[in-house]
């Protein structure tokens, strides 16, 4: 797909994202209260019996608080939602099973989020035609601790051949945002910084 055939973006991923969690965040409501209105929640509880009625009370809140609302892996959910998104894990992204998942996006003009670890799931999300990738980790996490870092050069480097806006996720804050090169991530997402008062 060239540059000039690739979809109209009709919005903007938001600048700030939530990443909720079975482990660290099971509850996200109370967090995403305290969201900025046009700031975003990726929804991203994978298993569990509370998903559904949990799933019900994330998209309430975030239509009432304005968050922009997006679904990780589930299309299907996404649209029972009618989020306003949808994630992608890596994994899914590489694999290629994404007919329905892609459908649904380009039809309802929604967001398309892609996770990505390294340069070649970056050009993997240009080629589906994201909206945006979230990049990680950028610094240490606790999610993964240990796992190896792309820093902020790396980071830098790596948006720049992008050819798509490229969300700094892994250890991200406002703090560490500001060590990232000037005006090379479109946003943060975060889980940790996101859920302290």
């Amino acid at each position: 797909m060239t540059v000039a055939n690739r979809r109209p973006r009709l919005n903007k991923p938001p600048r700030l994202l939530l990443v909720t969690d079975d482990i660290r965040l099971p509850d996200p409501l109370a967090a995403m209260a305290r969201l900025p209105p046009g700031a975003g929640v990726i929804l991203r509880h994978y298993a569990g019996e509370r998903r559904a009625g949990l799933a019900r009370d994330v998209a309430r809140l975030a239509r009432r608080r304005r968050l922009v609302l997006v679904v990780a892996g589930d299309w299907r959910l996404a649209a029972r939602l009618g989020a306003d998104g949808l994630h992608l894990p890596e994994g899914l992204a590489r694999h290629g099973l994404l007919a329905g998942a892609l459908g649904w996006v380009r039809r309802r003009r929604r967001l398309l989020l892609v996770a990505c670890h390294g340069m070649a799931a970056l050009a993997r999300a240009r080629i589906l035609d994201a909206d945006a990738a979230l990049l990680s980790p950028v610094f240490p996490t606790r999610s993964h601790p240990g796992a190896a870092t792309i820093g902020p050069l790396r980071f830098g480097l790596w948006v720049r051949r992008a050819g798509l806006p490229v969300i700094a996720l892994g250890g991200m804050s406002r703090r560490r945002l500001r060590r990232l090169p000037r005006g090379a991530a479109a946003g943060m997402a975060a889980i940790g910084s996101l859920t302290k008062s």
